[in-house]
């Protein structure tokens, strides 16, 4: 057992925005030290509260210990996938609240086990519950298995095989294509030099992301459509953003595919699954750039506070998000805050490598998010939800901001800036019957 601390320069680097791949490396191994304390938990509370599913967990637990010996490497990839830790977090809970389908959920940890055993080929037998004809293996994909039959998985160095009544499964020895009864996770990359970038599609697994906006299973076009967008997103960061790049491949390891918006994309992580992120078929390679570099900012302030506490308990204090369409609570806005002071250092870049209209779009972006981010901010500083840490990291990120608004601007796009804000403001205004502050 270690306990996970963040130094002090660590600390103020994340403040400014940044971080860096130490940090970020640093985030994951405290969000991999909570989904193991999850997933023995889920075993733990599953025994202690007399479950039905308490005996297969174990099993599966004993069998995740035992492959750990032989291959830790497969072990390892498999419960650092996202999905893993948010179901071990989700089932804990319904363990220990008594709810109805808590034995099922926690006989499921049989198939993070059997995921490993595929992976290492470790040789086993080993049963796993089936949901609605469906077998999710986490970071490799789903069979489709005959209704009211127990499955059953077989691995061993010939490779794996789900069996289910007379029905038999083969998992390809490339688990992220389809075959017959099998859906894979399929994968995208990109590499410019020695720089590369690897996703997973994650558009099968249940606890892939909570969201009513999840898209349903890719077609091959579209997957396609996905690959060209990633290697152009891929050169846009490496080529003018080479720190969000280096942040957003050691952060990002799993592609959850959202519904598109009727204007714009769609964006969002979860606290819950660090490692991935949902994301709507962008149109242009710039789009997908900016939605990483986001979104990889959400990913790091989430795993901060895990382990420091930035805000206290929000009541109903609500307050104006020049980025939302709703009011916020403090936690809300410290996220929408540092997500969107990561967005005005991705445009006061890339202003300066565009041209024409796109630069003016550029800087009228920069304009606004640099404006709209030292207003949220000041708002956090006076609001008396922050923590003394909390407002020590606020704090940091307002000398990020304050220095940034004396940069030239063309006046053009500051007053396109100002025009967006305004209207913002105004329909913000008529919607909740007051001004924000």
């Amino acid at each position: 057992m270690i306990r996970h601390r963040i130094p002090a320069a660590m600390f103020n680097a994340l403040a400014t925005g940044s971080g860096g791949v130490t940090a970020l490396r640093h985030l994951a191994a405290a969000e991999h030290s909570k989904n193991l304390l999850f997933l023995h938990g889920v075993v733990t509370a599953a025994r202690d509260n007399g479950h039905a599913g308490h005996s297969l967990a174990q099993t599966a637990y004993d069998l995740l210990a035992a492959i750990q010996e032989q291959s830790p490497d497969a072990v390892d990839d498999v419960l650092r996938y996202p999905t893993v830790g948010a179901w071990a977090g989700r089932t804990l809970l319904a363990v220990r609240r008594g709810e109805p389908h808590a034995a099922v959920e926690s006989a499921r940890l049989a198939a993070v086990a059997a995921a490993a055993a595929i992976k290492a080929r470790y040789p086993c037998t080993i049963d796993i519950p089936a949901t609605e004809c469906v077998v999710t293996l986490p970071s490799l994909g789903q069979a489709v298995v005959p209704r009211h039959t127990g499955v059953v998985l077989r691995s061993g160095s010939g490779g794996a095989e789900l069996i289910a009544g007379r029905s038999c499964v083969l998992i390809p020895d490339s688990p992220h294509v389809d075959a017959p009864g099998w859906h894979g996770l399929r994968r995208i990359h990109a590499r410019s030099g020695d720089a590369a970038i690897g996703l997973l599609i994650d558009d099968l697994d249940p606890h892939r992301m909570r969201s009513v906006a999840l898209a349903p299973r890719l077609t091959e076009a579209e997957t396609k459509h996905w690959q060209v967008m990633l290697r152009g997103a891929w050169e846009i960061l490496l080529k003018n953003h080479a720190a969000v790049a280096a942040e957003t491949a050691a952060a990002i390891r799993v592609l959850v595919p959202l519904r598109g918006l009727e204007h714009g994309m769609r964006s969002a992580t979860s606290r819950e699954t660090f490692g991935s992120v949902g994301i709507s078929a962008p149109t242009e390679p710039l789009a997908m750039a900016i939605s990483l570099a986001h979104e990889v900012q959400h990913a790091k302030l989430s795993a901060l506070q895990d382990i420091v506490q930035l805000t206290v308990a929000d009541g109903r204090r609500r307050y104006y998000a020049p980025w939302r369409e709703d009011p916020r609570p403090v936690s809300g806005l410290l996220q929408g805050a540092y997500a969107y002071l990561g967005i005005a250092r991705f445009w006061r870049r890339q202003r300066q490598t565009e041209d024409g209209r796109e630069s003016l779009r550029a800087h009228a972006e920069y304009a606004r998010w640099r404006s709209a981010v030292l207003s949220v901010i000041i708002d956090l500083l006076h609001s008396g939800q922050l923590t003394e840490t909390g407002q020590e990291f606020v704090a940091t990120m307002m000398g990020v901001a304050r220095g940034w608004q004396d940069d030239a601007v063309p006046a053009e796009a500051s007053e396109l800036a100002r025009l967006a804000a305004v209207q913002h403001a105004e329909r913000w205004r008529i919607r909740y019957g007051r001004p924000p502050s």
